[in-house]
């Protein structure tokens, strides 16, 4: 107990003292600007709930806070990792970059996407708008990628400076190792812009619950590799120059076997040609002259929300592209949809109504580039892209992120 306590101070000494006393000086900012431009390095840490730290034992992520910005970060609908992920690295809602879901069936294509398949995820033909990787390099920034969505793919014809086939069995600390060994690089090979990937608490959110003891386990063990992060950032010669952004792609929900809605017992499915996605989502694929008996049913059941392509509410910005359709229905709150009942369901899921704030995300940033010790304002996560342009100085595609949005947090 007094070593795991020693380990919380220490940590919290550490971090906090560092940002504030060095990380955030005039003498840094000084020093900032004679040496050029700055770095980025931005994490995600997949499924990490805005509230977790409320609940759980966060002493770096706490002092993070304090040193710079936190903000409760709204996830673009629906509320998945791969249509979450590119939507930060593009500054595109999923309906305009095109990855709807996980999983779906690109129309003008005529091919499935599946994140479990690794010539889908690898095309770029898959992957409209422009990721940050590939604006910072059409305009000569070094940049390196590890494990985000969109980063193995050539899209545009373009992969990242540096990137790797996707591995979940790589250890965080060897992330970590990467991300050092990047930024220790000669300066002529150094990246400016790093983006990389945890993919937990998710998958313990998805088995425990996001009120879990051992999601609540996987939270603090998270906050400790960040704490070993901090500990080899401050090694480096150019700590005082790089700004480190803690994001997250969505939150998490309590689900249970009892609140479940089946489609083949509400729904004859031999009317569907196609059925993508997954609980709580789907969009699907009505046979010819079925559209209106479909939706009919669908609708008279009080659980779920039901809408016509391009009908979705204005703030959704989803259910315009073509591959989401001729239907798509969502899942009310804490309810599940599922094609049949199944053996496991698991306690936790997300994928649901972005204005639910289960499934909001975490945001915290500090460096040179931003406040200390302030609080911003709730915003979408597609103005992080015109965001991280201003802090590297480079000219933003055109995207659906404001940047007005963000600006508040910067010093």
């Amino acid at each position: 107990m007094k070593s795991k306590l020693f380990f919380r101070l220490f940590t919290v000494l550490i971090v906090t003292g560092y940002f504030f006393f060095t990380g955030c000086s005039p003498k840094h900012i000084a020093s900032t600007a004679k040496h050029g431009r700055p770095y980025v390095v931005m994490l995600s840490l997949d499924g990490f709930r805005w509230d977790y730290p409320a609940h759980y034992n966060t002493p770096v992520l706490d002092s993070l806070a304090k040193a710079g910005v936190f903000a409760e970060m709204i996830p673009s609908f629906p509320t998945k990792t791969f249509p979450n992920h590119y939507s930060i690295a593009t500054g595109l809602y999923p309906d305009h970059h095109g990855i709807v879901l996980n999983r779906f069936y690109a129309s003008d294509l005529h091919r499935k996407y599946s994140i479990s398949d690794r010539k889908a995820v690898e095309d770029g033909a898959f992957y409209g708008g422009e990721p940050l990787w590939l604006t910072a390099k059409k305009q000569g920034i070094n940049n390196a990628v590890l494990f985000w969505v969109g980063s193995e793919a050539d899209v545009q014809g373009m992969h990242p400076d540096k990137w790797y086939t996707y591995d979940q069995q790589l250890p965080f600390e060897s992330r970590i190792d990467s991300v050092k060994t990047w930024l220790s690089l000669p300066p002529a090979q150094r990246p400016h812009l790093i983006m990389w990937y945890y993919h937990e608490p998710d998958g313990s959110g998805h088995r425990y619950g996001p009120h879990g003891e051992k999601t609540r386990e996987m939270a603090e063990q998270l906050d400790k590799w960040l704490g070993q992060f901090f500990t080899e950032m401050r090694k480096l010669p150019e700590f005082n120059q790089i700004n480190f952004i803690i994001t997250s792609d969505h939150g998490m929900a309590t689900i249970t076997k009892e609140k479940s809605v089946f489609l083949t017992e509400i729904l004859d499915t031999s009317m569907l040609s196609i059925i993508d996605g997954g609980n709580p989502v789907f969009n699907l694929k009505v046979k010819k002259d079925k559209l209106d008996e479909v939706y009919s049913v669908l609708k008279e059941n009080p659980h779920l929300k039901v809408w016509k392509h391009d009908s979705l509410p204005q703030r959704l910005h989803y259910g315009h592209n073509i591959r989401t359709h001729d239907i798509t229905v969502a899942a009310d709150t804490g309810w599940s949809i599922h094609l049949s009942p199944k053996k496991h369901y698991g306690n936790g899921t997300h994928g649901y109504d972005n204005a639910w704030r289960a499934m909001h995300a975490i945001f915290y940033a500090a460096g040179p580039a931003f406040k200390e010790n302030y609080r911003q304002q709730p915003f979408e996560n597609v103005s992080i892209y015109p965001l991280i342009c201003h802090i590297l100085n480079l000219k933003p595609a055109k995207t659906d992120g404001d940047f007005s949005k963000v600006k508040p947090m910067l010093k």
